[in-house]
């Protein structure tokens, strides 16, 4: 494939490109480019909003080119320095590691393992001596620093911001420089690191690596960002019968972009499922079935993407129940808040309440709608939790 070809197919569905013409020249050396991707090792648990930025280094892994994952130990093992982020605590090493097999080998459900080299930045950070931690600072400007839109805001409110926090830009550069990074990948909100990345590299006397983001996708709700902590996110690990129902449970408004980013249906036929439902030729409905097919086969195989689509289809269409429950033993007395929360069909107390009072919790078909309701079975009973949870309850003897 001569460069203008694979030019064509890498720049699609990317947001930022610095630059095109750099990279189309990059790629008629003709040799393997390293590609980079920065990995966090604090979130082991990749979704798909992980995998639009994999599948865009799979495709580059496809061309030919040479994809290397960064676990962030190094930067994992201090935590988040601003102390702002929970989500982002300090970890030992056995941690990191640990974290970092795991977010491999669900990267290796999209990324060929052949193709894909990992490396941890304690490699060549942990060595730094504090000399040249000052050099390094030396060669980017507090003003630059200041044009990230985070820190320009709270420079602007008067609210605290760490020189460590400078630094972290500044040790994911040195990332780039370690391993001689052609391009670096990461979502819109990684645009500003990822030009820190090309300065220190350009000082350095480095080729400046190119730059490229990704979409970040909306989760299930259709309004915030994929991610864990919002729970609207749907895993590489979920089953396939969870995977399923969650991508159909996504807004209509969200089908093409999915089919776009997480799929390799042709843009011509997403281009024509857009016109059609736009018209209302076709039901959407039937359009995000295709999705949830495709996006389940890919992970978990064609038969298991077939019997996801038949248990939707007979317990969401025909209103049939699962052909598989799990089976969940209740004390006569036990109440319904609790029992919830116990087999975590909630998160939480206060979040077994919301699902209760907005009537989305019930027991043999009727709603369940007392949050001191107490079980009293003399059978086996069916509790449903939301459209995709059910569970066959059976009374302790």
């Amino acid at each position: 494939m001569s460069p203008e070809e694979q030019l064509e197919i890498l720049k699609r569905n990317a947001v930022d490109l610095v630059s095109e013409e750099e990279l189309l020249e990059r790629l008629k050396e003709g040799r393997p480019l390293n590609i980079k991707l920065g990995v966090d090792p604090s979130r082991p648990d990749l979704h798909l909003g992980h995998a639009v930025v994999l599948r865009k280094l799979r495709e580059f892994q496809d061309l030919g080119h040479h994809v290397i994952l960064i676990i962030g130990d190094f930067t994992g093992m201090i935590g988040d320095p601003s102390g702002r982020n929970e989500t982002r605590p300090m970890l030992t090493e056995e941690e990191v590691r640990e974290n970092a097999k795991s977010y491999a080998e669900q990267a290796f459900k999209i990324l060929d393992p052949e193709k894909t080299e990992l490396r941890y930045n304690s490699e060549w950070l942990s060595p730094m001596k504090f000399a040249d931690v000052i050099r390094l600072a030396a060669k980017y400007t507090v003003a630059r620093m200041l044009e990230r839109d985070d820190f320009n805001k709270r420079f602007k409110e008067g609210i605290p911001i760490s020189i460590a926090e400078f630094l972290y830009p500044l040790a994911q550069a040195m990332d780039s420089v370690a391993i001689k990074a052609d391009v670096e990948l990461g979502g819109t909100d990684q645009l500003f690191n990822l030009l820190v990345g090309r300065k220190i590299m350009e000082e350095y006397g480095l080729k400046p690596q190119i730059v490229m983001t990704m979409p970040i996708i909306e989760g299930t709700d259709g309004k915030m960002k994929m991610s864990k902590s919002y729970g609207n996110y749907i895993a590489f690990n979920d089953t396939p019968k969870d995977m399923f129902g969650k991508l159909m449970s996504i807004p209509d408004n969200l089908i093409t972009k999915y089919m776009r980013l997480l799929t390799d249906i042709p843009l011509e036929d997403i281009e024509r499922y857009e016109q059609e439902m736009k018209e209302r030729k076709v039901n959407p409905r039937d359009v995000k079935m295709l999705l949830a097919y495709e996006i389940t086969k890919h992970f978990h195989g064609e038969e298991e993407a077939k019997k996801a689509k038949e248990e939707f289809i007979n317990v969401f269409s025909k209103k049939e129940l699962p052909s598989e429950m799990e089976e969940v033993e209740v004390i006569n007395g036990e109440n319904i808040v609790d029992l919830l929360v116990r087999i975590k069909a909630a998160p939480s107390r206060s979040e077994a309440k919301r699902l209760i009072n907005q009537g989305g919790v019930k027991l043999d078909g009727e709603k369940v709608s007392d949050i001191k309701y107490a079980f009293k079975l003399d059978g086996e009973k069916v509790l449903r939790v939301g459209r995709r949870k059910f569970y066959k309850l059976i009374p302790k003897s």
